[in-house]
Formats: C-alpha cells, structure tokens, sequence
C-alpha cells in the first residue's frame, strides 16, 4: 500500500536539484525494486540432469532459492575434448529448460493417489479382516468388485491415500499374487536405465529378488534394430557425436539431427567448414535437410531399395571394374565374405544354403572343439580349405584362438579367398535368389520381376564327411550376384547398365522410391570414392523412425551392406551411427548386479517386452498378416502350413529361443513339492512333465485366467500414453476399461485361428488385478492406473545418468528435497519391499522358485542348435533343458527377508565374481572398498554385508564395480578377455588403472569413463569413441557366427523367410481400413495415409508434451501434419478438427497442413497425450485417441530366433519388435466438435454389451 501512496504523492514531495537544475535528487522508496533484484538471486547452484529419453544427457545448473528450484541453466565445464576437436558444450536445448516447469505445477503429482472404487471396496474388507493379505484375497474372490474398479480406469475417481495404506495395499496384492499365482505374475516395465540407473534398478531389484518379471523396452520401443545383432553379436554400440567431426562424409539417413540430437548438432554442422559433404534422407523436408549439402528424398518406407541400388554401384565400381585394395583388404579380414556357403537344389533350381562347417567335412578338418560352430574358407596362396581364427566355435571350449589373426586354427598365416571366379575348379552354376519387390500393394509401386531370379555364380565342389558330393560358393560370390552385379560370367539377370530394369540398379529404384537414378549414383561414387580415399571416415547417421518398419532389418541391412563393403565400421569418423535413446548404459556390468538382484539370486527373471504386449493385450486375436504372406519363394511352404505369427512365438519359447512370462500354467513356487513327491530333481520333473503334457508353457493358452499376468508397475514410464503401440487393446483387454476397438477378432470374423494357441471365443477383458505407477506428473498411464505413487523430479534425487553421444558420466543431485509427499524411486521400492517382508509372515516363508530361463548370448549355450531346427513338441528331438528347452534353475527365495536383501549387497558377487559379455573377473577388493564406502549391516540376514541403505550407496555399488569407471576392474575385465583371444589388451587400461570414480566425483565435474571390453571402442586422448574400433584394430572378433560382420544369415527361419541376404521387401499390408471404410464411411470426402509417429519439437523428447512452455510454443494440443496435396482432395484447411481412424481405433486432432509433409503421408509427433484439448471422437463418442490408437503390434519370426550363436536371447539384446510404422488410416473432417462428457459409465456399457 506505502508503494502506491508515494505513486500517488510523487509530484508534492521535496526535491532537491543539483548541477544548475540539470539533476534532481529524489527521496522515493526503491524496495519495490528487490521483486527485480532477487528474481535472479539463489542461495546455490546444484548440478543435475535430465532424465529423459533423448541421449543428450546435459549437465545443467539447477538454481534454488528458498528450498525451492528458480530456473536452470547449462553447465560449461566439460572436460575438454581434444586440440582438434570442438567441445561437448554447451549442451542442452530449450525443451531442456522447460522442465523446472513441472516442479510445481499443477501437473505435480503431490500425494499417493488411489481410485476411489478400489480404495472404498479395500477399506470394507480391511475393515473385516486384519490380515492385509486375506483382505486383498477377499477382495479377489469378489469379482463384481474387481470389474468395478477395472472399469473405472481411466475415467478420473482419484482421491487421496496414505503411503502407509498404499504400501499395504501393494505388498498385500504382490504376496497373494506369489502365492496363490507365482511371482512371475508380477510384471514390471521400465525403460532405459542409462537415462536413471538407480531409479530403474530400485524396481527391478524389488522383482528380482521376489521373483518377478521385468520386460524389456528397448525392442518394445521399437528402438531395437535387430539388424545390429544379427550382423555384429552387438546391439547399438555407436560413435560418440564428436566423432562426426572426423568423417569426411556423413548422411543423415531418416535422422533429424538438429530437433532430435540437439545438443550435438553443433559436430554435423561444423564439420562443413571442414569441407565435409553431408547429405539428408528423408521423405519430409526436415530441418537436416535445410542443414544438408543434398536432399535425398524417396517414397517413406522404401529405403532398403535406395541402400540396395547405392550398393549395386559400389560393388560394381570398387570390386568388380576396380578392385579398390583398401574394400578388398577389409572385406577379406572383417566380413564373412569368404566363408563358404553350401548349395543344394530345389525345384533345379540351386539355392544357397548354410555355411559350411568343420563337422561337414572329412575328419572335421582337424578341429576337435565346436566343429559344427567352426566356419570353413579357402586359402588364396594354395587354394586350400582353412578353418579361419575368431569363428565362434573357437570362443568356447577352448582358449587363445578367438582372434581375427589372419591365420588358420592349425596356426598358418593365410590370405582368405573372396571369390571362388578363376579357381582351378571352378564351375559356373545358376542359383536361385528371393525376390519380393513384386508383391502388390495399394500404396506403393511393385515391380514385374519374378519370384526367383537365377543368377550365375562360380562354384566348386567338395566331399563331405559322409563321402557325398558338396557343390559350395562363398558369401562374395552369393553377395554379388544378389546386388544384380556383372563379375563377366554370364548375364543372366544382371546389370550390363546403371539403366538396366534388373534389381537391384539405380534404374530399378527409381521406380520404387521415385528417387532420380542420377542422384543415386553420384551419392553412391562420392560416399565411396571419400572411404577409399580416407580408409573408412564416411557415416551415416540413423534414426529409429527407419527401425519401425516392419521389415526394418532389410532396411538396417542395406545401410550396414554399404558400410561394411566400403571399410567404414571400426574407423574413427566412419560406420554405423545409430542414435534412438540414451541406450548406452556405460557401467553396465556394474549396474547388473543392482537392478536383477544377481548379488543375492540368479538368474533374474526377464521377458521380451513385444511378445509379452502382443500376448497379454490380445492383440495376436485381430492379426490379419499370414505367415504365408511373408515367406520366401524358395522355402518349402509346408514347413509353415497353418502356422500363425502368435504360433511362430510360442515354438520360439518352447524351444527356448525367447523367454515366457508368465512361464507355466502353475504356480512356480510349488513345483519343488511336486518334484519331491515325484522322487525327480526339479528339471528332470519339469522337462518330463512337459512332455508328457501334464504342465504346459503359459504362452500356449495366454487367455486362461491361470496364465493371466496380475500385478504390474511401471516406471520412469508412459507406457500408456506413449509407446503402447496398440493402445486401445491395451485398455479392452489388459486393463479391462473403456476403449475404442473398431475391429472384429479372428473369431468374430470366422477367419483361421492359430494353431498353437488355445482359443477362447469370448476373450478376456481386466486381467490385471492391480496397475501401479510411478511417476512426478499424472500422465496418460497414470489415469489408467489404480495407484499411482508420486515420485521426485529430476532435480530432487540422487542417480548417475550416461548416453550414446558423449563419453561423461554426470549425476543427477538432489538440489531440493521432494516436494509435498513425493518420494525418491529408491525410497518408494524400499517401502515396498519392507511391507512385502512384514506381510510375507504366515504366507511365505523360504520357497524355492523354478525360473525357465531362455538359451542365452554370450554364454556357452549359444552353441546349442547348430545345424537344424529340431523341434522337442513335434518329435524331432528330446527335450533337453538348457538346448532343446528352456533352462530349467531352482532358485532360493527367503521372502521375509527380501528387505533384508533389498537393503545390502548380498555374497554371490564375492562367491562367484562379476562380469558380461561372456567374461568375468574376481570382485573381493571392490566388495572390500563398498564395506568401508557404505559401512556394513549390523544384524540380521544380511549382516556383514556393505550396505544400500540410499541411493547414493547404490551408485557407489554401480562405480565400484563397473570397469567403465573402476580402473583396476577394467585392467581385470581386458585380461579375462585376453584370455579368450589369446593377445595382451591391458595397455588399453593401464593408463588409468588407479582411476575410481566416485559418485561426489562426478557431482563435481562430469568424469570420462574408462576403456573396458564391454564396448567395441576405446576411450582415448587420441581417438574419439567409434564402435567396432577394438575389433579392427585390436582384433578382437565380433561376437557372430564367423567372428566377423556376419551378412548372410544361414539360420533355417532366416532363409525361410529370404533373408539370409540384404533384399528388398515393400511395407506390408496390415489390413486396417477396408474394414473400418465399410462401416464407418458418410457422404464426406477421407483420403488412406500412410500413418508416421516421428520424434517431435515440442516436448522432451517424446513424453513430455503437458508442458506448458511446450504447449504454448505448439497449438495447445493434439496436431496432425498432413500435406498440402492430401488436404486440398478432403476440404481441410489449416487448423481444421479431423478425426483418423481405422479397425484399431480413432483420434482426434487438428489438421497443421504442410509442404514439406509429402503425398500419402501424415505425421503425428509422438507423444501427444490424452490430457488437453482432446474432444470427443464422432465413431465411437468417447474422448479422442492418441497416436497408439490406431496403430497395433505385429510381430516378425525372424526376430524370435534363438539359440544360435549371435541369434540368441538377451534382455533387450534380440527379440520381437513393436513396428507400427506399415500402418495406413483413413483422415476426415470432423463435422461436429463436442467437448462434454464421455457419458455414464454404466449406460454406456449396458448399451454396448447389446
């Protein structure tokens, strides 16, 4: 008021002059100036980080004043790069510095939230019985009470709770499920643990040790190429972004450097100044093709016809006009080129079979160990058959051959053999090659070529170990001839001319992509003629929107093909660039053993998270792709008669290939008994009973009640509202809830139902007994939970954050505590576990667990299925656990102490030592420094044991252990590896042996990690982190078949389905809007587009979209972008309401109508969330879907392959992978905007149940 009063009296108060009247001296009160003044003061500056899913992973300077965050800013003291290179900083981007908005927001969750007709049906029976447990068992057998709360979700009805009641609630529904279903009804899904690690592990390591299951993400994601570990045996290992800097040629290929890489966009942009030419792919006009020397755009999804027309040029300029010494050199030594390869006839026709192994020929050629993993090459200097170093027979059973030497096992130096052309006994033979760019489409162009084209190629023939004659060719020769390549042998269906109509020529995909053929050619001579001039600095950077094609592994491949074939992979500035997430979980070996709890039990129970969605959320009842659509022309079709993609995974899991969850139709923790009883151990009991089918694999009836799963958490996750691809078969039949599912079941349409799988004609709705989240702000997966816990932000929690693109670990600090009733992820989990240990008495004691754990990677049992497909359920073999099964482990868990555990470090790890990717090393001295770091337990289970009471005690455990950032780990990890490789590594950590990161350390300043044998590149002063760099230049083998970069792909199911080398296959036909234009169609006009989720600009990453900065600098609310072309044939304008839809499901948004958008395509960034501005849809008069309502999951069998070397399971390593991209939609205007409610809940479904 005073303020306003001197305002007011301003002209009558006294005055005082000065310099002759030039200066007034005035006596106004200036406190009003301190709201100014302060608005930028703070009592300190905290580093912290962002823990999101965008692989920036920026240090920031978080201000707080008063105990509350103001603002934040970014950090500018990363260590410096090098002399010649620019630095990391600054780093961050604007979405960044928005997210001090959610701290106090109203979007904050404050409290623990529960729905009120779970909460109110939960107080009733807790009242009548004082055993939480027994009460949640009363609260079971009430099904009319479970069906309410089910319904509910989804529909509002929060109120608040206690963390004591909520605590309860939780432990009480995790110990019945235990009990009366088995702890892998537990399910719990996370992703990306680099962006958080201790925030993931919290809830892992609760499962864990009760034995529940935790999905994967990274395939569920879709960020998953699968092309990764079937080439390389490695899964994304990829170049820091300053290694852009040393590439004298890069294309950025469907990556959007500048919106989805901001931070580091600064490399692709100042590399140009160092006469670097980069070069965009992409359909839409993005912004890296504003920042590009050439805009390369074709038809979306057509992108392995483009990388299969760039190889056609390379290899017929630089290995068959000119044989570049640099590619012939590294084909020879890095790539399975000259391995030999098997021909056999089909229809007399030759068709390329598997590679040939020792075992195939007389006396196994000398090897004793493996011989059916030992890969087979001709010597060039005498023509002699070799078994060539580093194959992967040579890694197990046997020490100090598994390198990439140029020598023979029997220990001559040899030259390997490219081509079999001009051998003394050669003959040319015609081999049938697949072909699939003939297969009709709506959408996109096909071709008239047949379904096999015959190429010759030179072969010779061999006798095998049974005395028969073996006509065989090599990798070279078979990828050659599959490019359309002229090696002057004969010109059946070759290319005599670029402008030739014959796959695979720069003519032929222009067709395709629409791509000009000129083009084509001159980016194929400039990215080759630069590797060869260079010696392999030219790269591409990639982006998971290619991934999420169907047949993405054809498009991966086609890009990997032209790597590879040009030197590229493994050299600093070149090679496979492949940026999706913050996947890089850099001290990894140590983070294992605190998130799956394999301190104190092992193995962990994990499960692949696309089958266990495709299963558990039905979507396998709507799948309208045939297997017999998909497979090759060359296979034999009655191996796959009758056979569906849900029955494609179930074999896989039978067979042990791919994990279950749930695992069986009983209870896993009553096996033992039955065992006992039976007078057999526990595996002998389980594989007998499987044969006999007196116990079956959940998978093969996933809609029996019995193999339902019942409790499940999620998070640092927006699971529902985000990559929940099939989103609406989510809410009908996991969560039993309001939805809008537009299509018909297999059933309902009387089409072929799967022959695998037990079908019910009345599927389930609600198997989800409880639906837990965590999270800081009520997110789409939030409003379909039952309890949602509030968790802290990012700057109110203790963890360690690293990425793909820098070589930091940095923390996140808790520069505030959480606010209201929030609590840390470790805390929450901590709670948990301690009320699951108070209620486990008198309901679970000491149980022995069975864990069915799939044949994994990087273990012995990779070797397990060599040459055939034997399938134990059809009679081809015995069933053998740990081969022809799952392995089978009986595992001790002592539920009353599981806080006990939770809380400590347990013995294994001193017992049984640490380790990954098939070594392990001796940890007593690191266990030594955490007892003496986080003190010991004083009494009880655990006493003794170092300590986890907090956060910060679990990065520690993460530090210590990990040899990223314990130097004397990392000088143990490289001398386990050189055990197997039989070369001496240490002098890669020897420099920074006495190095120990500690987590105050990297609170300081961000700490550049250690080189460890974890990864395929090396941290250095002198190179920049680029992937595949240790196996060229440390010759340590790629963890294939062959050692080397596997391109052909031998196994049965590959072949099968004609991928054993790089083709093209179009987008499949999904089958998603005949149907739904048939029902739903009016008198206005719709156009069918391709539907396409990229990453966005108005949100972090691709979550966090509530934001209000975010909002406001977007259109407040869900957009669709759609092109000039389209719009105009329906009448939309800009800013118009319309409405997508197909048999999956509809949305609403407004139309944004773009030129840069092209013909046939719309794009909705994801993630836009069911929160704000969302009318009502005119289908189905409920709220407006999101992205995920119109997309579902298909699955691909290729990707279900296990067992096999580097096609064996691991946990987001290889699996099934959640593409959505193949989808088409139907777009209109909407003609009539309503906002009002939904409608009564139940009127509504009383009226649909009619």
């Amino acid at each position: 008021m005073s303020h306003f009063l001197d305002r007011l009296l301003f002209f009558k108060r006294p005055k005082e002059s000065f310099s002759d009247g030039h200066g007034v001296k005035t006596f106004e009160n200036r406190e009003w100036e301190n709201a100014y003044r302060n608005r930028w003061s703070h009592d300190k500056i905290v580093r912290s980080t962002h823990g999101v899913n965008c692989t920036g992973s920026c240090s920031w300077k978080i201000y707080v004043k008063s105990g509350l965050v103001t603002w934040e800013t970014q950090q500018t003291d990363y260590p410096r790069t090098r002399a010649d290179l620019p630095n990391h900083e600054p780093r961050g981007c604007a979405r960044g510095a928005s997210y001090s908005w959610y701290l106090y927001s109203a979007n904050r969750l404050k409290y623990p939230m529960i729905r009120g007709h779970l909460l109110k049906s939960w107080r009733e029976v807790r009242q009548r019985e004082q055993d939480p447990v027994k009460a949640w068992t009363l609260l079971q057998q009430n099904t009319a009470a479970v069906k309410n709360y089910q319904s509910h979700r989804g529909l509002g009805g929060f109120v608040r709770s206690s963390w004591d009641e909520v605590n309860e609630i939780i432990a009480a529904a995790n110990v019945y499920t235990a009990k009366t279903h088995g702890p892998d009804r537990i399910i719990g899904f996370s992703p990306i643990p680099a962006m958080s690690m201790v925030s993931y592990a919290a809830g892992a390591r609760y499962l864990s040790l009760i034995g529940g299951t935790c999905t994967s993400f990274y395939d569920w994601y879709c960020d998953l190429p699968p092309a990764s570990p079937q080439t390389w045996g490695e899964q994304t290992d990829v170049p820091e972004s300053a290694d852009w800097y040393n590439s004298a040629y890069i294309i950025a290929w469907g990556s959007n450097v500048p919106q989805t890489r901001t931070p580091d966009a600064h490399f692709f942009t100042e590399v140009r100044y160092k006469g670097t030419k980069t070069v965009a792919v992409t359909p839409d006009y993005s912004e890296v093709a504003k920042l590009s020397d050439m805009w390369v755009h074709g038809k979306q999804g057509t992108d392995a016809a483009l990388g299969m027309a760039l190889g056609h040029v390379v290899l017929t300029e630089h290995y068959v006009r000119h044989q570049t010494p640099y590619f012939q050199d590294y084909a020879r030594r890095f790539t399975d080129m000259p391995m030999l390869v098997r021909l056999v006839k089909k229809d007399g026709l030759w068709v390329a079979e598997r590679q040939i192994r020792a075992s195939d020929l007389p006396d196994n050629l000398g090897a004793t160990n493996n011989p059916e993993w030992k890969t087979v090459a001709i010597d060039e200097t005498n023509n002699q058959l070799v078994l060539p170093n580093g194959s992967i027979g040579t890694r197990w059973g046997e020490k100090g051959k598994w390198n990439l030497e140029e020598k023979a096992l029997s220990g001559e130096n040899t030259k390997l053999r490219l081509s079999l052309k001009g051998h003394p006994q050669q003959e040319v033979v015609a081999v049938g090659f697949p072909y699939f760019g003939n297969v009709p489409h709506e959408h996109f162009v096909h071709t008239s070529h047949g379904d096999i084209v015959p190429r010759d190629i030179p072969a010779i023939r061999l006798t095998d170990s049974k005395g028969e004659e073996m006509l065989v060719a090599t990798v070279y020769d078979l990828f050659l001839a599959n490019y359309g390549v002229d090696q002057g042998i004969s010109k059946l269906n070759v290319a005599l001319d670029y402008d030739d109509d014959v796959p695979y020529t720069p003519a032929w995909q222009e067709k395709i992509t629409g791509i000009p053929r000129a083009q084509v050619i001159q980016l194929a001579r400039e990215f080759s003629e630069t590797a060869a001039l260079t010696e392999g600095r030219a790269m591409v950077i990639v982006c998971a929107g290619l991934n999420h094609w169907y047949h993405m592994d054809m498009i991966y491949r086609s890009i990997i093909n032209l790597l590879v074939m040009c030197g590229c992979v493994g050299k600093s500035g070149g090679g496979w660039a492949h940026y999706v997430g913050q996947e890089k979980l850099r001290p990894q070996t140590g983070w294992a053993p605190l998130a799956f709890g394999t301190d104190w039990v092992r193995p962990p129970r994990q499960m692949n998270g696309t089958s266990f969605f495709y299963a558990h959320t039905n979507q396998w009842r709507y799948e309208k792709v045939q297997v017999s659509e998909l497979l090759s022309p060359l296979a034999n079709e009655s191996d796959w008669a009758n056979t569906s993609l849900i029955d494609c995974n179930v074999r896989a899991e039978r067979m042990g290939w791919l994990p279950s969850a749930p695992q069986l139709n009983l209870n896993p923790l009553t096996i033992k008994a039955l065992a006992d009883k039976a007078g057999r151990s526990v595996s002998d009991y389980v594989t007998s009973a499987l044969k006999q089918g007196t116990i079956s694999m959940s998978c093969e009836d996933p809609d029996n009640p019995v193999n339902w799963p019942r409790n499940m958490f999620i998070w640092r996750s927006n699971l529902l509202g985000s990559s929940g691809k099939g989103h609406e078969y989510f809410l009908k039949h996991l969560l039993g809830t309001q939805n809008g599912v537009l299509g018909k079941d297999l059933g309902e349409e009387g089409r072929a139902k799967p022959a695998e799988v037990v079908w019910h004609d009345k599927a389930p709705e609600g198997k989800l007994d409880l639906l837990v989240t965590l999270d800081f702000r009520m997110s789409t997966t939030c409003l379909y939970s039952d309890i949602v816990l509030p968790t802290a932000t990012w700057y109110e929690k203790h963890d360690l954050n690293t990425s793909d693109m820098h070589p930091f670990i940095h923390p996140l600090s808790a520069a505030v505590d959480p606010a209201w009733e929030s609590r840390t992820d470790w805390e929450i989990y901590k709670g948990i576990a301690k009320n699951f240990s108070k209620l486990c008495v008198g309901h679970l004691g000491v149980e022995t667990d069975v864990v069915l754990n799939p044949i994994q990677h990087d273990t012995p049992s990779e070797l397990a299925q060599a040459l055939d497909v034997k399938e134990w359920r059809k009679g081809h073999c015995e069933p053998v656990a740990g081969v022809t099964l799952p392995s089978i482990v009986s595992v001790e868990r002592d539920y009353p102490n599981t806080y006990a555990r939770f809380t400590s470090i347990g013995p294994l790890l001193e017992k049984l030592g640490n380790g990954g990717k098939g070594i392990n090393w001796d940890t007593k001295k690191e266990l030594k420094l955490l007892a003496e770091l986080n003190y010991t337990v004083a009494d009880g289970a655990a006493k003794g044991q170092p300590r986890l009471d907090t956060a910060i005690d679990a990065a520690e455990m993460i530090l210590s252990l990990a040899p990223e950032t314990n130097g004397h780990v990392a000088v143990k990890a490289w001398a386990a590896l050189s055990e197997f490789t039989g070369r001496d590594h240490s002098h890669l950590a020897v420099p920074r042996e006495d190095d120990q990161i500690r987590y105050r350390d990297v609170q300081a300043q961000p700490r550049k990690i250690i080189s460890s044998p974890t990864w395929s590149g090396i941290e250095s002063e002198h190179v920049s982190y680029n992937a595949g760099y240790t196996n060229v230049h440390e010759l340590i083998p790629w963890r294939t078949l062959s050692g080397r970069q596997q391109l052909y792909q031998d196994h049965p199911w590959m072949r099968a389905f004609g991928e054993e080398l790089c083709v093209y296959k179009p987008p499949i036909d999904l089958k998603t809007t005949k149907p739904a234009l048939a029902q739903y169609s009016d008198d206005r006009k719709q156009v069918e587009l391709n539907w396409i989720t990229p990453h966005q600009k108005w949100g972090i990453h691709s979550t966090y979209t509530d934001n209000l900065i975010m909002l406001t600098l977007s259109r407040g609310g869900p957009i669709v972008w759609v092109s000039e072309i389209d719009a105009k044939k329906v009448g939309i304008i800009d800013n118009d309401w319309v409405e997508v839809y197909n048999v999956n499901g509809t949305l609403t948004a407004r139309a944004v109508v773009s030129q840069r958008i092209p013909e046939g395509a719309i794009f909705m960034y994801h993630a836009q969330e069911k929160l704000v501005n969302i009318p009502l849809s005119e289908i189905t008069q409920k709220r407006g879907g999101i992205h995920n309502s119109v997309t579902r999951t298909v699955t691909k069998p290729t990707h279900m392959i296990g067992g096999y070397a580097q096609l064996s399971y691991g946990f987001n390593y290889y699996g099934t992978v959640g593409s959505n991209r193949d989808e088409f939609v139907i777009l209109r205007k909407m003609n009539k905007i309503e906002w009002g409610n939904e409608g009564d809940l139940a009127s509504r479904q009383a009226k649909e149940s009619k």
